[in-house]
């Protein structure tokens, strides 16, 4: 998606939401409680594709290229297994340890084909990992960043939006966890900093422009009897929007 209201080749603003439209988890499925819930893996697209209607709306003075990877996570004939080796399109191999571990295969190719549109930054939006409602609950979302000032700028914009956010560490240490001894990493780190290994995977495909991640899963929905999805992390993004369109 495309919105074009800044001025006339100036650089783009490129958010990225994770689309799993039903996650399963794969040949690595998921137990049946709360099952039904998994529609919500696509809360990061729909909350992009929200972006989208808010520029709109708002006619907002800039210049934003939206990008969805789009998938279900099922089991079937031709489905990913565990112990494959996948090439990406930046061309690093990653060794599937677990299916259930899928959105962070979409969205490095995501993060990868961002770099086209030379952006300004990117900031990517998933529903990624349950390791990171166990660190943060839902009223949090996690904020990873490979630039100091961009996630300083996304955090006091969540404060004043009532969409608040938590930095998480995006630290070298934790590499060692995705090693891989068939591929260049793993697509997972194991139980211990599990957002945080998940983030560093994706901070190896946004290397060339300012990046961050929101990982949404504790805020995106909540379940009982207010089942549903929350909208998070829409405010959020618009008014990181609003005061760039203001400053430009």
């Amino acid at each position: 998606m495309k919105y074009e209201g800044g001025a006339k080749g100036a650089k783009p603003i490129v958010p990225v939401g994770k689309g799993v439209t039903f996650d399963t988890g794969g040949i690595s499925l998921k137990p049946g409680a709360l099952l039904d819930e998994m529609k919500y893996d696509m809360s990061g697209a729909g909350s992009v594709i929200g972006v989208f209607k808010t520029l709109a709306q708002m006619k907002l003075p800039i210049n934003v290229v939206g990008l969805v990877p789009a998938v279900e996570n099922m089991p079937g004939g031709n489905a990913s297994r565990p112990g494959d080796v996948v090439t990406s399109m930046s061309g690093l191999t990653v060794e599937i340890l677990n299916t259930d571990a899928e959105g962070r295969l979409i969205l490095n190719d995501a993060l990868t084909y961002a770099e086209r549109f030379d952006p300004v930054c990117v900031i990517d939006v998933a529903t990624l990992t349950g390791a990171c409602v166990i660190a943060l609950g839902a009223h949090a979302s996690g904020l990873y960043a490979n630039d100091d000032a961009l996630a300083a700028e996304l955090l006091k914009c969540g404060i004043d939006a009532g969409d608040r956010a938590w930095q998480m560490p995006l630290w070298e240490d934790y590499m060692p966890q995705l090693k891989s001894n068939f591929a260049d990493m793993s697509n997972l780190g194991g139980p211990p900093g599990g957002s945080v290994t998940a983030a560093l995977f994706l901070s190896k495909f946004a290397t060339k422009y300012k990046w961050a991640h929101l990982d949404v899963a504790g805020t995106a929905s909540v379940g009982g009897d207010a089942k549903g999805a929350t909208g998070r992390p829409l405010p959020l993004l618009a008014q990181f929007l609003i005061e760039r369109a203001q400053a430009a």
